[in-house]
């Protein structure tokens, strides 16, 4: 932690640094494993079980059977079911991504208790700071940098919390009188966006910006920020938050909001989660449904370097004319063979309108057939209320998976192009906001350059709903009132490079992680965004899809906003019970969140 962070956040919160918070911190040096004198014993956990309701579990991982029986076809069973996320979803054992080569590896906890209640949480809580253990939370688990599991801890399983509740007139706790009533939607703290959008969209004809991938959970997305395909239009995940039922590190339940608690409320709004409390119940605004969702796609092959320099170049000032708006999110990958490929997201225009934009980009393509090929552009359209509607997407051939175990509901769905992320080991991952003004004609040879490169040593996509250029004024204006850093306000797209293997083990023979090839896999992948991110003045990168091992991560992730955290960190956290890799904080402790460091 910078020293002049410190003594900003001791002037903006004296009462955090009286002798009794000192003297706790001083305490606290070292958190508790099994094998140590002090750890709970048989009682201690018993009577903890008693308090939550018999809902506390010792975790059993089914990957340690596996390694007893490699070739049991036990084993063949589970790697098969590790490729679906709401198998992995519903194990407290588990985490959606099981490891990042020379960075981490899933380990589940000692005990978990899976809350149906605030005050499940609370007793947690409580049982954890007393007894000096390592505290996890995880509900959806969706955590590229390992944040919802860690060996020897107790967990805090939110996803029993799936309550989900509209409101035609909602009012802020202690706000009547001074916000007007709003649309909104109350949702647990275990739900996954699937189960949001289905009551929401499906079913309530309205719209709430949330996530992209379907099984993210709604609690861990909003604390990080949050996107989705229509964010552009909408603003961040973490724009959204009204209210947030959430438990602190003293085991109070606080409902917090703009009135109440508002310092609390807005680090929860993309300050990172797991870090400042356990949040129970989050309420968000909801919109009124646009009539049409859709997509673009195609896939453009150069034929030349030149040629792709040119077609690169074409495309990004394509989209600076007439796609940096409200009605466009997703990507463009650009791949090492020369290639484009556009998958892009609509809300709002109907077929022939998207049509007629898209026109000039793809005309300018097929005039020149002796420097490219092209797939047969694909404009599609559908009602938005039938877009989260699971019988109609796994009828789409390509587009979405169900679960396919027997008896799985026919309403659960994943999309196909977010298959190899479940059950990954992540060899690296980068990603990095771009600023608008390198669209400039000025600027954009230097970005083009950039992006060539990366994509001739790995690869690298540009998620334009992951910036919010061109996003309507209320939309920015609502995003620039949270903890994420600023940076994306101004940005026209994050850049992203990442790579990963199929669900692999340690330990489990025939289903090891290629070590040597995720290293090589990592050195490619730094090379290829490195003059990239060399282009914006301040380095900045989006907490929850970015590099574990990033050096200066407390100024990419939050900018100028990281010492107003770390003064609420200290305030609601004094002991820091709550770590995650790279969070608020986490500078005070080893990199296993054990040992506090002088």
């Amino acid at each position: 932690m910078l020293r002049r962070d410190l003594l900003k956040g001791a002037a903006a919160f004296p009462l955090a640094f009286t002798a009794p918070a000192l003297a706790r911190a001083a305490a606290v040096h070292r958190r508790l494993r099994p094998a140590d004198a002090g750890w709970p014993n048989e009682d201690q956990w018993a009577a903890l079980g008693r308090q939550v309701g018999g809902r506390l579990t010792q975790v059993v991982s089914p990957l340690a059977e596996a390694a007893k029986a490699p070739n049991a076809p036990a084993t063949a069973e589970l790697f098969r079911n590790l490729r679906n996320p709401f198998f992995i979803g519903e194990s407290a054992a588990l985490t959606q991504t099981l490891g990042w080569t020379d960075a981490w590896t899933s380990r589940p906890s000692a005990y978990a208790v899976a809350a149906e209640s605030a005050s499940d949480v609370a007793a947690a809580v409580t049982f954890a700071r007393r007894h000096n253990l390592r505290l996890v939370v995880k509900g959806g688990g969706h955590s590229y940098l390992g944040g919802s599991n860690a060996p020897d801890s107790l967990l805090i399983w939110t996803k029993p919390m799936r309550a989900i509740d509209l409101h035609d007139a909602f009012v802020p706790t202690g706000c009547a009188g001074k916000v007007a009533p709003q649309p909104a939607v109350s949702v647990g703290a275990g739900a996954i966006w699937l189960e949001a959008y289905d009551a929401v969209t499906t079913k309530g004809g309205r719209y709430v910006q949330g996530g992209g991938c379907t099984t993210v959970g709604v609690a861990g997305l909003v604390q990080g920020g949050g996107f989705g395909s229509y964010s552009k239009g909408f603003g961040t995940g973490a724009a959204g938050l009204l209210e947030a039922e959430v438990v602190t590190a003293d085991g109070k339940v606080r409902i917090v909001n703009a009135a109440s608690d508002p310092d609390l409320f807005w680090a929860l709004k993309g300050g990172g989660g797991g870090t400042f409390g356990v949040i129970t119940r989050l309420t968000l605004m909801t919109h009124d449904l646009p009539t049409l969702f859709g997509g673009v796609n195609a896939n453009i092959t150069a034929k030349s370097d030149e040629a792709y320099r040119a077609l690169a170049a074409q495309f990004l000032g394509f989209y600076r004319s007439s796609l940096m708006n409200p009605h466009w999110g997703e990507q463009a990958n650009f791949h090492g063979r020369r290639q484009i490929s556009i998958n892009m997201s609509i809300q709002g225009l109907d077929q022939k309108a998207a049509t007629a934009i898209w026109k000039p980009f793809f005309d300018w393509v097929a005039q020149r057939p002796d420097d490219y090929d092209m797939t047969k552009p694909s404009i599609s359209v559908l009602p938005a209320r039938l877009f989260w509607n699971g019988a109609i997407m796994k009828t789409i051939p390509g587009v979405a998976h169900g679960d396919d175990r027997a008896g799985a509901p026919a309403s659960r769905f994943f999309w196909a192009g977010d298959g190899g992320q479940v059950g990954q080991v992540l060899h690296g991952y980068r990603s990095a906001w771009l600023s608008q003004s390198l669209l400039a004609a000025d600027r954009l040879p230097a970005l083009v350059e950039a992006i060539v490169h990366a994509a001739a040593t790995w690869g690298v996509s540009l998620h334009f709903n992951k910036g919010l250029a061109g996003a309507p004024a209320e939309a920015l204006a609502r995003s620039r009132d949270t903890a994420t850093n600023p940076a994306v306000l101004d940005a026209f797209a994050l850049a992203i490079t990442g790579g990963e293997e199929p669900p692999a083990y340690p330990g489990i023979a025939g289903h090891e992680p290629n070590i040597a090839k995720g290293r090589a896999d990592a050195d490619a992948m730094r090379k290829a965004l490195a003059p990239l991110l060399a282009l914006p003045l301040k380095p900045a990168s989006y907490v929850s899809e970015t590099d574990y091992f990033e050096p200066d991560w407390q100024g990419a992730f939050w900018g100028e906003h990281h010492s107003r955290l770390a003064a609420i960190k200290r305030r609601y956290d004094p002991d820091g019970l709550f770590f995650v890799h790279h969070s608020v904080g986490s500078e005070g402790w080893s990199e296993d969140g054990f040992t506090r460091r002088a």
